[in-house]
């Protein structure tokens, strides 16, 4: 096989995307990762949804489908269980996944199709325009919410959590050598792999994430996990420690606590991840997680339903419409 390089990777289509947004970065950074990943370039296939981030088909340069308003999970299914032997990633969005396509996704990720999901989270419609998304905050003032939005935000870490996904993870359009990681580490578990990116919207929703990504900010707001280390951020000098079952911060500097008393990450630990994941997003005081938080081991939907059907026809022989259509009980309708 040709050794690959990003621009095996890279179409010949404008890409159409506001100046400055951070959908261009996620797409370097899937550029960059997928010749280190991708055995057969022609095995490589993105399916997408409706959104600003479900033009990344048109952007690369192999297989791929823009498909219609939150079904990118079903048709990934359906292409994955009959061509398993593809290398399937869907890309899709905060609205996209999450409001018409959240009972999609969620069965994708209970089933444990073995792909990859990157969802863009920017926290606003920005395809049509500046409404409020599932993601965005309660209060947030959009075109469609002027006094401020009354809904209760999805989490989609922890949606995906509760959904039995068997690979969870969050990180940033602005740090790419992280995402480039987190990319791989996703695209090497076997299963349904689902990760959360935080994009900024910089023409309807600018700074959404600036907490967490800028110089200033991004040491004391953003925690990066990585198993077999204490939960640490700000330079070393504060950490999450267990407090019966809630996480406290714990001031280092102070001399009260050590390292020894924070939380050593282990992402094969549901009830783990999902503390992390709900106590960091609602508690405004926590740090907000990145990296790996939750992994597991378990057979794939397209594997068992491929050996269920060679069980079948190792037990039966090959099976015609025919004899599909006619089996069971039957009627005959007479004029």
């Amino acid at each position: 096989m040709p050794v690959l390089t990003r621009k095996d990777f890279v179409s010949g289509a404008d890409v159409r995307w506001c100046p400055g947004c951070g959908d261009y970065a996620v797409l370097a950074a899937v550029q960059r990762v997928l010749p280190d990943l991708a055995e057969n370039k022609e095995n490589v296939v993105f399916i997408s949804g409706i959104g600003c981030s479900s033009r990344f088909p048109y952007y690369m340069d192999t297989y791929g489908f823009h498909t219609i308003h939150g079904r990118a999970p079903s048709v990934a299914t359906g292409l994955k269980a009959t061509r398993p032997e593809l290398d399937v990633w869907v890309v899709t969005g905060d609205g996209d996944a999450l409001s018409i396509g959240g009972n999609h996704i969620l069965h994708l990720l209970r089933r444990n199709l073995d792909c990859q999901v990157l969802l863009f989270n920017n926290q606003i419609y920005g395809l049509t325009k500046g409404q409020y998304s599932p993601t965005s905050e309660v209060g947030k003032v959009t075109k469609s919410t002027p006094y401020g939005s009354l809904d209760h935000p999805v989490n989609p870490v922890q949606f995906a959590l509760g959904a039995d996904a068997s690979f969870v993870a969050r990180t940033l359009d602005r740090d790419p050598k992280h995402m480039q990681t987190v990319l791989k580490a996703a695209h090497g578990h076997t299963g349904t792999s689902l990760v959360e990116i935080y994009q900024n919207c910089n023409i309807f929703n600018d700074g959404a994430f600036f907490d967490f990504t800028e110089k200033e900010s991004k040491p004391e707001r953003a925690l990066f996990v990585e198993d077999g280390k204490p939960l640490l951020f700000a330079g070393g000098a504060r950490g999450l420690r267990l407090d019966g079952i809630h996480l406290k911060v714990a001031d280092l500097a102070s001399g009260e606590w050590s390292a020894d008393d924070c939380v050593v990450y282990d992402s094969t630990d549901k009830a783990l991840a999902l503390l992390v994941a709900q106590q960091t997003f609602w508690d405004a005081e926590m740090p907000r997680p990145f990296g790996v938080l939750y992994q597991e081991d378990r057979p794939t939907y397209d594997a068992l339903l491929n050996a269920q059907i060679e069980a079948v026809v190792a037990d039966q022989g090959d099976v015609s419409l025919d004899d599909l259509l006619r089996a069971g009980q039957t009627w005959t309708i007479e004029a």
